[in-house]
């Protein structure tokens, strides 16, 4: 049951006010000049000593409480920026809007868009430590980095010469029973290609089939659950088509985010009128075998197919059709190797977030992430290849390192212990599959003992982002209780 009580009225109040205040600032990652002139202004109200380095990630720094002035500084990092998706039913812009955020009693969620816990909670409980006058802390660095999600640019131009911590906490995870120890590194690839066009045969129709209601998520995070790439489903409907019935391809548009698994996707088709039936019966055929095979997994999803009234101005050349959907279907997408070091844990894997084919031009994105550097080149090489054997051009951009675990970590052990102490149990020391700043921070601050933790955070990235109110508290007891056990 939906609660509209305002979730400035959830315990610990202070965090969720930062929270929501936070929410109300348009954030989008490569867009962030409002949040940081927010986080400025925060920083400056509170008479701390505030900077803005180059990149634009803001460090706030506030001196010890009184009686730890000899504790080791720490450095507590989040990002400020947040990925924007939404429901293709949802009326919102992003770019103006701040997120309309609602409770059912257990769960905050957003209204139809993602919520921007994942790293907004972080950023809140770091901006309540700033602004409190009565929780005992060692001398604090904030890093509040940008661009986290789209290409970790923020931390890549961190300025060398501003912080002195010799401890980083990261509250940028996801499981509030865990403690993050390392994480998987990451590169882009993207391909281009032109494609020739001819004009659809007057004796045709054009017809919209959609794959829709995929649970989507975080490509790092949630890529070992099998759910539908809508990108992958819809190639799959469409490769034989192409030859059996002589379907053509007006346009495409599938997928949004390069992080993202893509919830849905849009291709616009021309087949003779003779071979209406045909189409309309393969379709069927073919969505019954999908819709059983995902089943448990994305019972919401849906495929559509409905005719779309005036033919398109052009379709792809038969040739070029048949190269390029072959590529799409041969593209590794998912899981490429298990870790054989740590149980459990995706070494490797690939995510085909965007597909683009539109007048003339086929575009791809995708994300490739490996906890094992060789193993990432590999994987972003098994996607090259596949673009490069039609001619496409292909680019990798983003890339950016993993954080090698260290099971010697003193700050580890420290909330190994503090953990047990607080909650009675044995928390999970794990790395993970997404990318975290921690390894490219630390490129830049070598000899860092770092660790990441933070609430339980579900479908990040997608629409159905949401945050578990108790493990917010837990999370905040949890922090304050570790800054007053460092030293």
């Amino acid at each position: 049951m939906r609660i509209t009580q305002d979730i400035r009225q959830l315990e610990p109040r202070a965090l969720w006010n930062h929270f929501a205040d936070l929410n109300a600032v348009p954030r989008p990652s490569k867009k962030e000049d409002r949040v940081i002139a927010f986080m400025e202004n925060f920083g400056e109200q509170l008479g701390l000593e505030t900077l803005v380095d180059q990149a634009g990630n803001v460090i706030i720094k506030k001196p010890a409480s009184k009686g730890m002035e000899d504790r080791p500084m720490v450095i507590l990092q989040s990002h400020l920026d947040m990925v924007h998706q939404k429901n293709s039913d949802t009326i919102f812009d992003f770019d103006s809007e701040g997120i309309r955020s609602y409770s059912d009693g257990e769960w905050v969620y957003a209204e139809g868009t993602t919520l921007g816990a994942d790293n907004g909670i972080g950023v809140a409980a770091i901006m309540t430590l700033l602004s409190s006058t009565d929780i005992p802390h060692p001398p604090i660095e904030a890093l509040f980095t940008i661009d986290e999600e789209t290409g970790m640019t923020g931390a890549k131009g961190l300025d060398k010469n501003l912080l002195s911590g010799s401890i980083l906490l990261n509250l940028d995870s996801e499981e509030d029973d865990e403690l993050t120890i390392g994480c998987a590194g990451g590169i882009d690839t993207n391909t281009r290609l032109a494609y020739r066009e001819e004009s659809p045969d007057s004796e045709s129709s054009a017809w919209t089939l959609v794959v829709s209601g995929l649970k989507g998520g975080h490509s790092g995070i949630d890529i070992h659950l099998g759910r539908g790439n809508a990108n992958k489903l819809l190639t799959r409907l469409l490769y034989k088509l192409t030859n059996q019935i002589g379907l053509r391809i007006g346009s495409l548009d599938g997928g949004s985010l390069r992080n993202a698994i893509p919830r849905e996707a849009t291709a616009v088709v021309v087949v003779s009128n003779a071979h209406v039936e045909d189409l309309q019966h393969e379709i069927a055929t073919r969505k019954e075998a999908i819709l059983n095979e995902f089943s448990v997994i994305e019972p919401d999803l849906e495929i559509t197919l409905k005719p779309t009234g005036a033919l398109p101005k052009s379709v792809m050349h038969p040739d070029d059709q048949d190269h390029i959907l072959s590529a799409l279907y041969a593209v590794p997408n998912g899981v490429f190797r298990m870790s054989p070091d740590i149980p459990g844990l995706v070494e490797t894997s690939s995510s085909l977030a965007r597909i683009i084919i539109q007048d003339g031009i086929f575009i791809t994105q995708s994300l490739q992430r490996s906890s094992v550097e060789s193993g990432k080149m590999d994987i972003a090489n098994a996607v090259r290849s596949a673009f490069e054997s039609i001619g496409a051009t292909v680019e990798n951009d983003g890339d950016y390192p993993g954080w090698a675990p260290n099971a010697n970590s003193a700050v580890l052990e420290l909330m190994e212990g503090l953990y047990e102490q607080l909650f009675s149990s044995k928390p999970k020391v794990a790395a993970c599959h997404a990318g975290l700043e921690c390894g490219i921070i630390s490129e830049h601050y070598p000899g860092l003992d770092m660790i990441s933790f933070g609430p339980t955070i579900r479908h990040p990235h997608s629409p159905d982002e949401k945050v578990n109110i108790e493990s917010v508290r837990k999370f905040w007891g949890f922090l304050t209780a570790a800054l007053q056990e460092i030293s």
